[in-house]
């Protein structure tokens, strides 16, 4: 193909709009985007200027969703699409004290769906008692998802993925959201970004 036919395709090409995307709400938006005074004067200061511009942070850990947390922007259209391909259980992964695995817990509560999360073991001399059943482990639990324990450095995707064909053959209908949401499904939710 040319580059003339490439350039044509490519503004051809029909793209899907975003609000023909399945969505469900889970955040409180817009989310207030903070000035931040003291990183702008830091800054300008080291940089000689006093006409700098001014510095802001996106307070997604207002998104109100099990404490918040930016990852409630994906799981808005992930468990959109779990409940089109009519799940009923969310499988993820994350390590032990994951913020993904404790949202994606209670948007599955929220939605009347299961929950069952692989947590990786990646923080060495911990007192595991304690840190395994503590904090958004004992947060996962109280949203009613049952968890697996899996050593560190394994591919915890593909671990995640038998797990649902285990599921499948007890008769469930499981769907799979990777760690922290990140695949094309989950990006959507930071096109609404700004709001």
């Amino acid at each position: 193909m040319t580059t003339n036919e490439n350039t044509t395709a490519a503004t051809t090409t029909k793209t899907k709009p975003l609000q023909d995307f399945p969505r469900v709400s889970l955040c409180h938006q817009p989310t207030p985007l903070e000035t931040m005074p003291r990183l702008t004067s830091h800054l300008n200061n080291n940089n000689n200027s006093n006409n700098g511009p001014t510095y802001h942070i996106k307070r997604d850990d207002c998104t109100g969703l099990a404490t918040g947390g930016n990852k409630t922007r994906k799981l808005e259209f992930l468990l959109a699409d779990a409940l089109h391909h009519q799940a009923d259980i969310l499988v993820t992964q994350g390590a032990v004290q994951s913020n993904h695995v404790r949202q994606t817990a209670a948007a599955a509560c929220k939605f009347g769906l299961s929950c069952h999360a692989l947590l990786e073991r990646r923080v060495p001399d911990r007192r595991i008692e304690e840190y395994e059943s503590t904090g958004n482990v004992l947060l996962d639990s109280i949203f009613g998802c049952t968890v697996e324990f899996r050593p560190s450095g394994l591919d915890m995707n593909a671990e995640a993925l038998a797990v649902c064909d285990r599921l499948r053959g007890e008769g469930k209908n499981p769907y799979f959201i990777p760690g922290g949401g990140s695949n094309p499904i989950g990006a959507l939710g930071y096109v609404f970004g700004g709001v």
